[in-house]
């Protein structure tokens, strides 16, 4: 058991991070790493000994948040996007929490398979063939639906900015 906290423990504020990305919920982000823990720990014995601990790790994580949402759907339950979900980045800066608050809504209006990609690559820095072997896809798939997502992002926050010119 000491064995699979030291390799599980420095994972966990990753899990934490991209949970709560995923989901703008903070108490639902705890539940969904503490399934994913109960999980990993109770199917230790299946993970590859050269594997990759951080990836197994997303990989369960990702997968318990693809069921729930199946699962909310089948239930026909509905999420709201609320400002109060939005981390304090410092009162004295109302425009970086505007921003903060645009962006988390772009985020939250891709599809999951975007969203998904885009966090781990984006928030989590991990790499293409890391992000593929989480998600079970080709690289190629991760590649293209970080493409579209970053390209619908840009969209929803309208940084096209096409009809904008520089005035002097």
């Amino acid at each position: 058991m000491e064995e699979i906290a030291t390799l599980v423990e420095p994972h966990i504020p990753a899990l934490r991070r991209f949970a709560w990305a995923l989901l703008r919920d903070e108490e639902g982000a705890d539940d969904l790493v503490q399934d994913c823990l109960e999980r990993a720990i109770g199917r230790w014995h299946l993970r590859r000994r050269d594997g990759n601990v951080r990836a197994w790790l997303f990989t369960i994580l990702h997968n318990l948040f693809i069921s729930g949402l199946r699962a909310r759907r089948r239930r026909g339950e509905h999420v709201t996007f609320e400002d109060d979900d939005i981390p304090a980045t410092g009162e004295s800066d109302p425009e970086g929490r505007l921003m903060l608050r645009d962006v988390l809504a772009g985020v939250d209006a891709l599809p999951a398979e975007q969203r998904s990609v885009l966090l781990l690559v984006g928030v989590e820095e991990l790499e293409y063939q890391e992000v593929a072997r989480i998600l079970d896809v080709p690289i190629g798939t991760v590649m293209s639906r970080l493409s579209r997502g970053r390209e619908r992002l840009r969209q929803f926050l309208g940084t096209g900015q096409a009809g904008l010119r520089r005035v002097k």
